[in-house]
């Protein structure tokens, strides 16, 4: 009788561990798009690591259905009162998805009774906010994450080491000229809907804060208040206009400032294109310029990339939409290789950044891993908008 022997190289699963990792409980403020179509999947695909117990919305219908697309053995608790979900110990961690206007209201809301908080980008319109975020944070037992997920793709790392240090750079482009954001939603396949059950004086309340606290910002950094100045700086930090679909301006910033670094200080930019719907900046970065151009158009395609080049070697970081979920994150290397031109494509991980993002939000809540995308990083973001708004002329 023959008896097959397994080689010895053979590699089992390791055995599960004897304790199970414990879920965070998430409450979510802000019900709308980017928690239909991205969050709330992302969450429910990691039911080992979050349970989402509670969801807030001034819009009693946008509520209502993000609760109704919210798989879970246990009810889940709905309000319209941010104070309500932020004070109640069924949540360990608060999500805010609304308005960039209450971003900092709900973050200090959360901060207060001792929540953890992941914050979409940008993390507020204002710096004095920004600051009052991270002095509440002090104070917290709390910690924050502002959701930069771009800077989470697993190839990001890969081509800060291709790249081997900023000497070796001679000139980068940033670029993200993008379609219809509709477009990409309705092919998401998570079916969001926008309700108009809002109250008139909410709407006006968002529409003033957003005027106030782009004219406060342009204002600090020198620039002309005018509602097409406002409507950049809108474009800048990630959305249009008020009720408008949103933009991703403070994550190509965000990313730049990852794999580039800050321009210089004195003389930053030597030139810049601030027109509507497209703009472009020229940033210095002493012995090498990196153009940043950005804006919309009505072709249905996302054209989103980073590429830096050195005299032998360009590294190309190439995003497609985030709201088609599982599209990768590529990387593409192009180089002299003793005299013979050399590419290589790497796609090396299918998870995609929103995932890899809140994998990160877990271990710094659970395992006190370090935050990447903290407040004192988003403030950077604050330093760019002024360099690119100084340039504003009417």
């Amino acid at each position: 009788m023959y008896i097959y022997q397994y080689p010895l190289s053979i590699q089992f699963p390791p055995a599960l561990p004897s304790k199970m990792p414990s879920p965070i409980n998430i409450g979510i403020i802000g019900c709308g798009e980017v928690a239909q179509v991205v969050h709330i999947p992302t969450l429910t695909f990691l039911p080992g690591l979050y349970k989402i117990t509670y969801l807030c919305d001034i819009s009693p219908a946008t509520v209502s259905h993000a609760a109704s697309k919210t798989p879970s053995q246990e009810p889940i608790h709905t309000t319209q009162d941010a104070e309500e979900l932020c004070s109640s110990q069924s949540v360990d961690a608060v999500f805010i998805l609304g308005p960039d206007e209450f971003h900092a209201e709900h973050a200090l809301l959360a901060l207060k009774h001792d929540k953890h908080v992941f914050v979409e980008k940008p993390v507020t319109l204002t710096k004095r906010d920004a600051l009052a975020i991270a002095e509440g944070e002090k104070h917290s037992k709390g910690r924050v994450m502002v959701g930069y997920m771009r800077r989470y793709a697993a190839v990001v790392d890969d081509a800060i080491a291709e790249i081997g240090g900023r000497e070796n750079i001679i000139y980068a482009r940033v670029r993200d000229i993008i379609g219809p954001n509709s477009t990409f939603v309705g092919q998401s396949g998570t079916f969001p809907r926008r309700f108009s059950d809002y109250k008139p004086e909410d709407i006006s309340e968002w529409a003033g804060r957003a005027m106030d606290m782009a004219s406060e910002e342009l204002s600090g950094c020198g620039a002309q208040v005018t509602e097409q100045s406002i409507e950049l700086y809108r474009g800048l930090t990630g959305r249009k206009t008020v009720l408008t679909e949103g933009r991703l301006g403070s994550h190509d910033l965000s990313l730049m400032r990852e794999i580039l670094g800050m321009p210089v200080r004195e003389n930053p930019t030597l030139g810049a294109s601030l027109r509507m719907p497209v703009w472009n900046v020229l940033f210095n970065y002493g012995h090498f310029t990196v153009l940043y151009e950005s804006g919309f158009h009505k072709i249905p395609i996302f054209d989103a990339h980073i590429e830096v080049y050195s005299e032998n070697k360009s590294v190309l970081i190439k995003y497609d939409t985030p709201y088609v979920k599982g599209l990768p994150v590529t990387m593409t290397v192009r180089e002299n290789v003793d005299g013979k031109f050399v590419e290589r494509f790497v796609r090396n991980s299918y998870e995609d950044p929103y995932t890899l993002e809140l994998k990160s939000f877990y271990s710094a809540v659970r395992e006190g891993g370090k935050i990447k995308t903290d407040v004192s990083d988003a403030l950077e973001d604050f330093e760019l908008f002024g360099m690119i708004m100084k340039n504003w002329k009417e």
